[in-house]
């Protein structure tokens, strides 16, 4: 290569490395010879594409009792199930979810207290399992009420992918 060309291809790199977004940088490793005018490896960063899940509640299984939502455990299973088919529709799956929130309402079944037990048994079936291994961060909360009475879980998500 010729030193016209390198010092192009140099100013050219530095013209990315500038612009570049924030504190990504590219990096560079070198091969065994460090007199080597190449690197053996180069890595550069891409900005992951992300998508913010708004918190959805469970569908009815009957749409003509809007009212009869079911327990925890089938509004978990209802809410995880739609999150899966929208996260679909964007070419994403649930392996790409990186952050979720749970929302649990106190059941009188329960003492007052959330059924994070019954939310955990089908979260279950949804991360961590051989089908799909990826587990998100995840917080769980108890709230005094959401949208209206029958609802007793809100699940919020944040998906990533690279492109």
């Amino acid at each position: 290569m010729s030193k016209k060309t390198i010092l192009a291809l140099s100013g050219a790199l530095l013209a990315t490395v500038s612009s570049g977004a924030g504190a990504q940088m590219i990096e560079r490793k070198m091969g065994a010879s460090a007199t080597s005018p190449i690197a053996a490896s180069v890595s550069v960063p891409a900005a992951a594409n992300i998508v913010y899940l708004s918190g959805a509640t469970a569908s009815p299984p009957d749409p003509a009792k809007p009212d009869e939502l079911g327990d925890t455990k089938a509004q978990t299973l209802s809410i995880l199930t739609k999150m899966k088919a929208q996260l679909a529709d964007l070419g994403y799956s649930m392996g790409d979810i990186v952050k979720m929130t749970v929302f649990l309402v106190g059941t009188p079944a329960n003492g007052g207290k959330m059924d994070s037990a019954a939310m955990n048994e089908v979260f279950r079936t949804f991360f961590g399992s051989p089908d799909q291994p990826n587990k998100p961060a995840r917080s769980t909360v108890q709230v005094a009420a959401l949208g209206r009475p029958p609802i007793l879980v809100e699940i919020e998500a944040v998906a990533a992918k690279m492109p």
